[in-house]
């Protein structure tokens, strides 16, 4: 595994996920719900950023590995799922939107896996839609971690909004992928 920068701001990122969680494990007299509102939003939004920033440090040092290559969305599906967890806990979020946004990002990580090992992984790359759906995800997300409102919008209903609108991208974006690998599904099914 190489000790890299973008390796290491991978690796905090995973290491931030139990604290996340705790927090909103706390009792209130602990933290109170304002604070851990606060703080989750603020762990969600570093991690966030470091997944941005490892992309951009991995391409800008030359310090790219197929280990961070294979640890970075692992990273990021498993903060997104620890925050969609969270949020049908507190009730934010429906359980079925939730299940919607993990299971495409569970199928998409075998299809893609599936893909590689047909040598294939370049058919089903990261597309346009694949990024919006993530621009949504996540500000939907802090927004429905924050829960408060800002700036005199409810950032509940706006994350609420925004989330939909994910799980609807993210839809979208599985039925794109599989229809860009449907060419090797069908081609291995006929073997």
């Amino acid at each position: 595994m190489p000790y890299n920068i973008p390796n290491l701001l991978t690796w905090f990122r995973i290491l931030m996920i139990p604290v996340f969680i705790t927090v909103f494990y706390l009792s209130d007299e602990t933290l109170s719900v304002h604070n851990k509102h606060l703080v989750g939003t603020l762990i969600f939004a570093a991690a966030a950023f470091t997944d941005w920033l490892d992309g951009y440090l991995a391409r800008k040092l030359n310090q790219t590995s197929a280990f961070g290559a294979f640890l970075d969305p692992v990273a990021d599906k498993l903060m997104v799922t620890a925050a969609l967890i969270v949020l049908v806990k507190l009730g934010y979020v429906d359980a079925i939107i939730a299940f919607i946004i993990i299971g495409r990002e569970i199928a998409i990580s075998a299809l893609r896996e599936w893909m590689a090992q047909l040598g294939s992984s370049k058919s089903i790359a990261v597309s346009m839609i694949g990024k919006v759906k993530t621009t949504f995800q996540m500000i939907a997300i802090l927004l429905l971690l924050y829960h408060e409102p800002v700036l005199f919008v409810s950032a509940d209903m706006l994350g609420t909004w925004l989330i939909y609108i994910a799980a609807l991208l993210t839809l979208w974006s599985m039925v794109y992928y599989l229809m860009l690998a449907m060419p090797q599904i069908s081609k291995k099914t006929r073997e």
